[in-house]
């Protein structure tokens, strides 16, 4: 998407198509709830937290592990749009995954503006690297890899799909399934919303970092979910990524939910018996 010279009204516009704030007046609640209901999970589950995999604080993982060895590894990375939220606050996905036998990861990464996003794609995938090497520590099997992520961390669930995992001394089908949430494929309209004082995007970085235009290399199945709730560029974006990945070969899954808001979604994921939920779980064969 090319946008230049946008009018106030067309940014405006913008601002209400990809900013839940200006569309969830509770939007606070969703993530009060999460972190109460994730404290609550931390005290049933085993857990190793805040393991580094870089330099800075915020480049760690929380992990909870299977309880036998060799399990599939589910790797949700959080949104914020790069600039917010914790990992902690995601504690509850892990609880039906380790109950359906997986080993959990749940990475940090920096947020802008102290880092840019191109920094962020890179903690990524040096987490990832560090998940492959350490992970059977945790009851792991590196060789089973899942990818999710919700908004901004859809949108590096893409890049990671888009990365060349060789040249970093990694098997290239390392993910063996990804499923972006809410997914931001093309992230060059943020240049133009209210975020861009935070993330400082450029022309150039956008195009190097929407997994909408970078060839894919992942080989695997993808699952691309949105909420029915949630507007039209977020319809968009899974969409045409989703047709993406069909083009390219990779079994793909789109599904819009019900009419779930943009944080509707990721509250399915500690209920066990939601379809999202059953739908990962199918996708790791569990």
């Amino acid at each position: 998407m090319i946008l230049e010279g946008l009018t106030t009204r067309e940014i405006n516009e913008l601002n209400i198509e990809y900013l839940p704030r200006h569309t969830v007046p509770d939007m606070q609640r969703y993530f009060d709830e999460a972190a109460r209901r994730s404290a609550a999970a931390r005290e049933r589950l085993s857990g190793h937290y805040d393991l580094a995999y870089g330099d800075t604080a915020l480049q760690s993982v929380d992990i909870f592990p299977a309880t036998n060895p060799g399990a599939p590894v589910f790797v949700f990375i959080h949104g914020g749009y790069w600039r917010a939220q914790d990992k902690s606050t995601y504690s509850e996905i892990a609880e039906p995954f380790v109950n359906a036998g997986a080993t959990v990861v749940l990475p940090n990464y920096d947020l802008c503006p102290a880092v840019t996003i191109t920094d962020i794609v890179q903690q990524m995938r040096e987490a990832l690297a560090w998940i492959y090497a350490n992970i059977t520590q945790f009851n792991g099997n590196p060789e089973k890899h899942y990818l999710s992520g919700h908004s901004a961390g859809g949108h590096l669930t893409g890049m990671m799909m888009a990365t060349d995992w060789p040249a970093m001394g990694l098997p290239k089908d390392l993910l063996k399934g990804a499923s972006p949430l809410s997914g931001l494929f093309d992230i060059e309209p943020h240049r133009h919303t209210e975020l861009q004082g935070d993330i400082r995007l450029t022309a150039e970085e956008a195009a190097a970092n929407s997994p909408q235009f970078l060839p894919l290399t992942a080989t695997c199945p993808v699952l691309c979910a949105v909420g029915g709730g949630e507007s039209g560029s977020f319809h968009r974006q899974s969409r045409e990524f989703a047709e993406k990945c069909r083009a390219a070969g990779l079994p793909c899954e789109y599904l819009e939910l019900n009419t779930d808001n943009h944080f509707d979604i990721t509250d399915r994921l500690h209920k066990p018996e939601d379809p999202l939920t059953r739908a990962q779980l199918k996708l790791m064969g569990l």
